[in-house]
């Protein structure tokens, strides 16, 4: 059985989201208040953190942020605030999605078992390490790792939620061939592109700016025009 830890300051939503969950194999804890979640989450270590944005101690878009720090598993907003620029931000502080609370139960759940078999087919458990595949990839002064899941660039460890990692991992592992969006939220996400999702460029310009990569003119993680994006693999020797 799945376990997530809702932060929900409505005791009745909370409540009803946590029964319909249950009922389909999701142990729900709730936890009311910003300020003492995540002391919950670190203490619970769930698969999958669902949060509200208004809540008391702490909103749920600092808490996203924060957690991001200590916490690599998927985060999803859940709210009743319907706006491009809260679901922009909330991808910005390291979000994997935005629901709103208007979202059909069965949509929701849909969208959550889809974090947790992602999650759950990222985490270097999952499989054995067969004989001779590569777990590590280096470009100059750039070491991806991904049976632990770290980041290096100049001997600095950068941090990055699961979303981005698998994001970085898929450039990478793909050096110098252009992937376009459609290809990457396959892979990534199972959906295709319907021509409106930006989470991929909003993605691709958080990772730019963590891997010390120009927003205006970026030559390590490269925009193809019309095309898609491209990791150039000798772009990594120097910070600029």
């Amino acid at each position: 059985m799945n376990k997530i830890v809702y932060v929900e300051d409505e005791p009745e939503v909370g409540e009803l989201i946590a029964a319909y969950l249950g009922r389909h194999d999701i142990d729900v804890i709730v936890e009311t208040r910003g300020d003492r979640a995540e002391a919950t989450i670190l203490d619970a270590n769930p698969d999958l953190v669902l949060l509200d944005i208004m809540l008391p101690g702490k909103d749920g878009m600092t808490l996203c942020r924060d957690l991001r720090a200590h916490w690599q598993g998927p985060i999803v907003l859940l709210t009743s605030l319907d706006s491009d620029m809260n679901h922009i931000l909330a991808l910005e502080m390291g979000a994997n999605d935005y629901i709103l609370k208007t979202t059909p139960p069965a949509v929701l759940l849909a969208r959550l078992r889809l974090h947790l078999r992602q999650a759950s087919s990222t985490k270097p458990e999952a499989a054995p390490v067969r004989q001779g595949s590569q777990k590590v990839l280096h470009f100059g002064s750039l070491t991806i790792d991904s049976l632990n899941r770290q980041v290096t660039l100049f001997e600095e460890n950068i941090t990055l939620s699961t979303a981005d990692f698998d994001l970085l991992w898929e450039l990478a592992s793909h050096a110098g061939q252009i992937l376009d969006r459609d290809a990457l939220l396959k892979t990534l996400r199972g959906v295709s592109y319907d021509g409106m999702d930006r989470s991929i460029d909003v993605a691709i310009s958080r990772l730019r700016k963590k891997l010390y990569d120009s927003a205006t003119e970026p030559f390590r993680i490269k925009t193809i025009r019309n095309k898609g994006y491209l990791f150039a693999p000798q772009a990594w020797d120097t910070r600029s």
